[in-house]
């Protein structure tokens, strides 16, 4: 018999068993008698049968599974908020899908579009922003969302952050008062709100208290991968920084070491603050000084949020701040 047409009926007439009683076997309903688990079991198991998800969502409504939309796989942020995502989900015996979107907003679009599609109980969001096309979908689609690492201006949606704006302030303020006139900000595209919005604000509330100017050479978008490092800290050197805020901490990395590879001593003569806390901070030498944030913290709790919203239980509060701290460990002068 192919096992891809193994059926629960096919289970139930070899172990001589009604269907709803192979049914409870696999829902792991006690009352069924011991003798008769073992039988079904077995059965199971000689016939390599496997519950059809998809069908037991349409009888049950639902799919007990998960869609989580990542906008970069390999970058360590979105990958540690993963991890806390899967750990709650394997308690609440959900499953997850999770789909790359490779930070491109038509295929965010799609990627949400596919999830809805195989029916499932609830989204994570992890991307740089909201579009008007994404709020529309979810919007039209009564599957809940909830963001993770991923703020909404508007509240409308459940999310779970820290304050980048408060976090920014504080790591620049660290800088100015070590003696840097020039502290310089590196985020991506402040099309993004906790780029563009909070984190800016931030860096901008720290100088006004210090009564430094704004200068806009200092303030640098770009993407956040290792290499462009390099280019960067090029910028910098131009614009005359001793020092900078940068809010990745691949591109954090890539600028230690291309200033460390100019003969630069770091803190001694340029200091930097990175922003997400991944592992990569305490890989690099000097390890970097970071905005110490909560990501396995941040993952977990969307997704206790999501299950609270996938079952209709009361939410007290959908917009969740976890506290942060920043943790000096070797790239700013103590």
């Amino acid at each position: 018999m192919d096992k891809q047409t193994i059926t629960i009926y096919d289970v139930a007439r070899e172990a001589s068993v009604s269907m709803a009683t192979v049914s409870r076997v696999v829902n792991g309903n006690p009352n069924v008698k011991p003798t008769t688990r073992k039988k079904v079991l077995d059965v199971i198991d000689h016939l390599d049968y496997r519950p059809n998800a998809v069908a037991r969502g349409l009888a049950s409504k639902k799919t007990t599974t998960v869609g989580v939309i990542i906008p970069d796989v390999t970058n360590l942020y979105f990958s540690s908020l993963a991890r806390g995502i899967d750990d709650i989900a394997t308690m609440y015996k959900y499953n997850i899908i999770l789909a790359n979107s490779d930070k491109n907003e038509e295929k965010e679009v799609q990627v949400l579009n596919t999830l809805l599609a195989k029916q499932v109980d609830g989204v994570i969001f992890m991307g740089n922003k909201i579009t008007d096309e994404m709020r529309a979908e979810f919007s039209r689609s009564r599957t809940p969302v909830v963001l993770a690492g991923t703020v909404d201006p508007d509240e409308q949606v459940g999310s779970v952050n820290i304050d980048y704006e408060k976090a920014t302030e504080e790591a620049t303020t660290l800088l100015i008062n070590n003696g840097n006139k020039k502290v310089a900000f590196i985020s991506e595209s402040h099309d993004e709100p906790i780029n563009g919005i909070y984190r800016l604000n931030g860096y901008k509330n720290a100088l006004e208290k210090a009564s430094l100017l704004y200068d806009e050479n200092l303030v640098i978008q770009s993407e956040y991968t290792y290499k462009v490092g390099e280019v960067v800290y090029e910028q910098l050197e131009k614009a005359g920084a001793t020092s900078a805020v940068i809010a990745d901490d691949e591109l954090a990395l890539g600028v230690l070491n291309a200033a460390l590879d100019r003969g630069i001593s770091v803190p001694e003569e340029f200091e930097i603050i990175t922003s997400n806390n991944t592992k990569l901070t305490a890989m690099s030498r000097p390890q970097l000084t970071t905005v110490k944030q909560p990501l396995y913290d941040i993952g977990a709790v969307a997704m206790r949020l999501l299950t609270k919203l996938m079952n209709k239980e009361e939410v007290d509060e959908k917009t969740i701040t976890l506290p942060y701290s920043i943790n000096n460990e070797g790239t700013v002068k103590k």
